[in-house]
């Protein structure tokens, strides 16, 4: 009896384990239909319905657990977004980044892409009379179910990526899991961070050079300073990204992981499974610090530029930069080719890993 009862609830429990935590990106691409524009753009709110013209495929398969260094190559769109409250129907996207993950080589490597694009998006011309916009709004007009598939497509369209996961964390709970950890250890570099501008001149802005513990606000705070330009702004990410994963590899938070996982599933939005949450945790914890590693196309390519918004009736700045380039690299990026098989610090190569 005890070994009936033992077999089915381990039944029931790989069943649960392998079931995404929310909806994945190709049912949405076949089922979603987004009410409303965001209030803040000043529009009215007619309906649009996603333009199911750009499936995104959905290769990684659930398995059996096994051991987190042989499992297949994932790629997975983060989201971050500036959202503050618990939902993640509302707000842009603040951070964009395609991550892959590499279980057998043991190396996860993440890609940037600048919010400031002004991209294609695929459904929304016949609302908006338009149908660019910046990247990082592609979010907000799929909301409120559709915002990670919208801006997948949208990626897609413009520059041939094609995750097969989605994340999206906002600010609460990036704040809540650094408290949780105790904090971040961090050294600031030389010079140290200034990031007041003429409206905020608070000095919570600056960090000094130097190492210090950051609480979750402070880390916030730093990962989101851009007043210098938004390839600095990602630096400043990396730089809590790498403290994160130090702290989560100390022997003593090791043991908090589970409640961490725990946590994180009921307070992100993602299509992954607990199983496959768990096998990222696990080569968390196992991977050498120098196989992370943060990449971002070029900056020579890059130019700062304005163009006129209809749906703000103003002019905003964008960056100008040839998509063509930008998709080799993706399609390199996605290979495993690119900028893994580089030496960092070579000339043109925007990147750097983890110490």
């Amino acid at each position: 009896m005890l070994a009936t009862v033992l077999i089915t609830a381990s039944q029931a429990f790989q069943t649960w384990s392998r079931q995404p935590l929310a909806s994945t990106l190709d049912f949405l691409v076949a089922n979603t239909t987004v009410t409303g524009i965001p209030t803040y753009l000043g529009v009215s709110q007619p309906t649009i319905i996603l333009a199911p013209t750009l499936p995104i495929a959905t290769e990684t398969q659930a398995s059996p657990f096994m051991a987190c260094n042989d499992l297949p190559t994932m790629t997975i769109l983060v989201i971050g977004t500036d959202a503050r409250s618990s939902e993640y129907r509302t707000g842009r996207a603040d951070a964009i980044r395609a991550v892959r993950v590499d279980f057998r080589e043991q190396r996860v490597t993440t890609l940037e892409f600048p919010r400031d694009l002004w991209v294609k998006i695929p459904g929304i011309e016949r609302n908006l009379k338009t149908d660019h916009q910046k990247l990082n709004t592609a979010y907000t007009y799929g909301n409120p179910e559709g915002g990670p598939v919208l801006l997948a497509q949208t990626i897609d369209l413009n520059f041939g990526l094609k995750p097969e996961h989605y994340i999206v964390i906002n600010m609460n709970v990036f704040v809540e899991v650094v408290d949780a950890l105790g904090g971040l250890e961090v050294t600031i570099p030389a010079g140290g961070v200034d990031g007041r501008t003429t409206s905020d001149r608070s000095a919570r802005l600056v960090f000094l050079e130097g190492p210090q513990v950051l609480n979750g606000e402070q880390a916030l705070t730093l990962a989101r300073i851009r007043n210098i330009s938004v390839f600095q702004r990602a630096e400043h990410q990396n730089l809590v990204a790498c403290a994160l994963q130090k702290k989560i590899r100390q022997p003593e938070v090791i043991l908090k992981v589970p409640a961490l996982i725990n946590t994180f599933v009921n307070n992100i939005r993602t299509d992954l499974t607990p199983e496959q949450i768990s096998q990222l945790a696990c080569l968390g914890t196992r991977m050498p610090r120098e196989n992370i590693l943060f990449a971002s196309f070029p900056l020579k390519f890059f130019k700062s530029a304005e163009t006129y918004d209809p749906v703000l009736k103003q002019d905003v700045f964008v960056w100008e930069v040839d998509f063509a380039t930008l998709r080799g690299y993706v399609a390199e990026f996605q290979e495993g080719n690119w900028p893994e098989l580089i030496e960092t610090g070579s000339p043109g190569v925007e990147a750097n890993r983890c110490e």
